[in-house]
């Protein structure tokens, strides 16, 4: 348990406008019913048919980017209750969900995530994130807290979280009606928690989760999000567009999983990949193109250059941006990096960066055949690069389907990925160990 997967594992985002921007202008959409539950259910049923380990949800908790007419934000669907909605809709599938250190209490993560866990048998994750930007105003603070101090408060939100579900003991319920008693309260133990940002007394009011731990899921790049992850989490999700770049993230990761004590292999790492796929490269060049068609080019710029930092006025949409407004960017992220390196090493011009971006956040585009795409990702999972992909659906039902119906049973050919599900937890089916009550 917690070696490396000798096969790929898949999750997807449950991006139901479909990950480019704009993708959901296509006369085929379900965008009449974003937001709502039937759209949501098809496309979690779809991914449990493809036999995939988990779908998973972002977060957003502000307006921002929906009054800049993207509706790609993940808000549109909350997690906790859209999670909660879908275990009545599937069986064997894994629930993943993002809830924010930054803008809740421990007890109420350590409650939600338990009760879902347990109306589940043992399906959900938790993706901890701190929150980049946006929000705040939401939450009664007057700016987000440096990126330090809101790792340091994660850290320590994380253990409290782990300290309440390990607050029963797994044996702690008897059920034993001839005596009247229902559950074992001498193994119910207080926590007695008081740190730098929480004071939480415990126990948890609720049974120990059927997983001892909801599987854990993070996603930070930056030095204080790898020690994070390398020290709590179960999964990294990350955005890793050229090979060399994501050989260096993985080293880390497992770098900082070693200093943590843990195995170097106990974190999985999935690198997300948005794959325009079909039968032979000429239909999926098509379908590039054609998905390309809707992006609002001049909306494109704006949020380029929001994310860059880059100023680009004066320049066409096929020049290449000088090398030098990048170096007076506003961009510092390892996001606005990865921008520099596409327009300056690689020559993109303005036009080709905003389809990019509009269509992979980051992440990396995969444009081909099913078997161009699929040796692709497995040139990354043979190389120790990933263990697996969390698969993006460039536009959703049309790319979703693609990529369900012909890439994963490609991989499945190949004998890169599972025909069946395994286990009766998302633990069990991704291959991690059960923490033991402490």
């Amino acid at each position: 348990m917690s070696e490396r997967p000798e096969k790929m594992i898949l999750t997807m985002f449950m991006l139901a406008s479909g990950f480019q921007i704009d993708s959901w202008r296509a006369p085929g959409s379900r965008s009449e019913e974003l937001a709502r539950l039937p759209l949501m259910r098809d496309m979690a049923q779809a991914a449990e048919a493809a036999k995939l380990h988990a779908v998973f949800f972002g977060d957003s908790v502000d307006v921002v980017t929906i009054r800049d007419n993207n509706i790609r934000n993940t808000g549109l669907y909350e997690p906790i209750s859209s999670m909660g909605a879908l275990i009545g809709h599937t069986q064997r599938i894994g629930l993943v969900g993002s809830l924010s250190t930054s803008f809740t209490e421990p007890y109420n993560a350590a409650r939600q995530f338990a009760g879902l866990d347990l109306l589940s048998d043992g399906r959900v994750g938790w993706n901890i994130v701190t929150s980049l930007f946006g929000g705040f105003q939401n939450y009664g603070l007057e700016a987000m807290p440096d990126p330090r101090d809101r790792y340091r408060k994660a850290t320590e939100f994380v253990e409290v979280v782990r300290a309440l579900w390990d607050s029963w003991t797994d044996d702690t319920i008897l059920n034993d009606r001839e005596s009247g008693q229902w559950a074992k309260v001498e193994s119910i133990h207080d926590i007695n928690h008081s740190g730098e940002f929480f004071k939480v007394a415990g126990a948890l009011n609720m049974p120990r989760p059927p997983q001892g731990h909801p599987v854990l899921f993070q996603a930070g790049q930056s030095d204080p999000g790898v020690k994070l992850g390398g020290e709590t989490a179960d999964v990294i999700y990350t955005a890793q567009s050229n090979r060399q770049e994501a050989e260096s993230f993985t080293r880390r990761v497992r770098d900082a999983a070693q200093r943590a004590g843990r195995r170097r292999e106990a974190v999985k790492v999935l690198p997300g990949v948005v794959p325009i796929v079909a039968s032979t490269r000429a239909e999926a060049e098509e379908m590039s193109r054609e998905l390309a068609s809707y992006i609002d080019m001049e909306a494109g710029r704006r949020r380029y250059e929001s994310a860059s930092g880059v100023d680009t006025s004066g320049l066409d949409l096929d020049d290449v941006i000088p090398a030098e407004r990048f170096d007076n960017s506003r961009g510092n992220s390892s996001r606005a990096a990865i921008m520099r390196r596409m327009a300056v090493e690689e020559k993109m011009t303005l036009r080709e960066l905003i389809i990019g971006f509009a269509r992979s956040g980051g992440h990396r585009i995969l444009v081909g055949s099913v078997e161009e795409v699929a040796e692709e990702m497995i040139s990354w999972f043979d190389a120790g690069i990933s263990d697996g992909f969390n698969l993006d659906p460039p536009s959703v039902p049309e790319g979703m389907h693609a990529m369900l119906n012909l890439l994963v049973p490609y991989l499945q050919e190949r004998g890169y990925f599972r025909t069946e599900y395994s286990g009766d937890t998302l633990r069990e089916s991704m291959g991690l160990e059960r923490p033991a009550s402490r």
